[in-house]
């Protein structure tokens, strides 16, 4: 059984070992990802050493999760989330069809509903904790906006319109997604709950957004955002950013590390008392047709968010 608790000191010490990120420093790197990259741990580690109050705030969200999944006051019904899209273009590339942006709403559908094509290839060992999320998505909005930059980095430029982004549309009660090219090697990013509304939402680059053809194998199957969509819920990486971390999940095994490409089934661990790893995990790293299931402890860990006192209890009011 992992441990599913951080103390806000503990939170500090992980979350603060690497130097500040900036909208620079990441479009400078390489434009072709040879693995997924993702940089809400990243971001969070920002977020942290520039606000260390953060932690503390972070760390009472996870109690009260931890306690509500306890005591089962669980959401009951469905969750409908409403989405904003906000697409910033240089390129017609960039400048994604509605038909593509329509897609990636399908696949968080399918997703977190259990209605994916490859959901039955679970293997045996964990059907008993793949899970039906039963949170729904529907698309709101989508804002466009021309730009004269090239990549927009990790520094949440993006989210800002005095920085050539778009400023969030009603954050506390929409799902707000920036689509644009982000540079370095980053297929997308999440802010995590308990970050500020003025950042609240998911970037995702626009060639790894939706169904996005054949050109951006292998992460032309909308998985990006579902991954990233899952940090925006609560949950880390399943490896917990760490040899052999914590996920703060209880269901999912120990992992070794980010696992990549499409692992063959078992992927073995050297973890204790985990032998085989949840490659297909959506919060691994694997390509988007190597990952398709959460764990029914994900389900838990991100369905408090929406109970009365969760962070994200505004969502899911009429």
């Amino acid at each position: 059984m992992k441990k599913i608790l951080l103390t806000a000191s503990l939170m500090v010490m992980l979350f603060s070992c690497q130097s500040e990120d900036s909208e620079n420093t990441v479009a400078s790197k390489s434009n072709a990802p040879a693995h997924r990259g993702c940089a809400s741990h990243e971001v969070l580690e920002r977020q942290l050493k520039e606000n260390p109050e953060l932690a503390i705030k972070m760390n009472k969200i996870d109690e009260f999760t931890n306690n509500a999944i306890s005591q089962g006051r669980l959401v009951n019904g469905k969750i409908e989330i409403p989405v904003v899209v906000n697409v910033l273009y240089k390129t017609a590339a960039e400048n994604i069809s509605l038909a593509q942006i329509q897609s990636q709403i399908d696949v968080l559908n399918q997703d977190f509903n259990a209605t994916n094509s490859d959901y039955n290839q679970v293997p045996a060992l964990f059907s008993g904790v793949k899970a039906n999320v039963g949170i729904t998505f529907v698309l709101d909005q989508v804002i466009r906006k021309s730009s004269t930059k090239t990549s927009w980095g990790t520094a949440d430029a993006m989210k800002k319109t005095k920085r050539g982004g778009l400023d969030p549309t009603s954050p506390t009660t929409k799902l707000n997604l920036w689509v644009c090219t982000i540079g370095g090697g980053i297929l997308g990013y999440a802010q995590f709950p308990g970050g500020a509304s003025a950042t609240d939402g998911v970037v995702c680059d626009s060639k790894y957004f939706g169904l996005s053809g054949a050109a951006n194998y292998p992460y032309n199957l909308g998985r990006t955002a579902t991954h990233e969509v899952g940090h925006w819920m609560n949950l880390r990486h399943i490896w917990g950013d760490a040899t052999c971390g914590s996920d703060l999940v209880s269901d999912t095994p120990t992992h070794n590390t980010a696992n990549y490409g499409v692992p063959a089934y078992p992927h073995y661990s050297t973890c204790t008392g985990t032998p085989v790893e949840m490659t297909m995990n959506y919060m691994d790293y694997t390509d988007d047709r190597g990952m398709y299931m959460f764990s029914t402890g994900q389900k838990s860990r991100m369905e408090v968010l929406f109970v009365s006192g969760g962070s994200r209890f505004s969502f899911g009011q009429p």
